[in-house]
């Protein structure tokens, strides 16, 4: 039997098929790692809201990902509200 996917690898994977220019909805996110993992002791996709905020906040420290607020990337450790999520741009 195959392992599930981690939380990381599933935001990792729909900002990457958002590339080049695109930016993913947490919602989405969750929506879609709801499917792909069975049951964990969190029946609803809103249950993942919070773990993929952990998860886009770890990524984004380490430069895999941005978060962007509006529209612009956003300080991982202060940003609040409404946020989508996208790779980093090439210089």
């Amino acid at each position: 039997m195959s392992e599930p996917p981690k939380l990381a690898d599933v935001i990792l994977d729909l900002c990457t098929k958002a590339a080049p220019d695109g930016t993913v909805d947490p919602e989405e996110i969750a929506k879609t790692f709801t499917k792909l993992v069975p049951s964990q002791n969190i029946v609803t996709w809103e249950g993942y809201l919070l773990p993929v905020r952990d998860n886009a906040v770890k990524l984004a420290r380490e430069g895999k990902i941005v978060i962007y607020r509006k529209g612009v990337p956003a300080d991982p450790d202060t940003f609040k509200g409404v946020y989508r999520l996208g790779l980093p741009q090439a210089s």
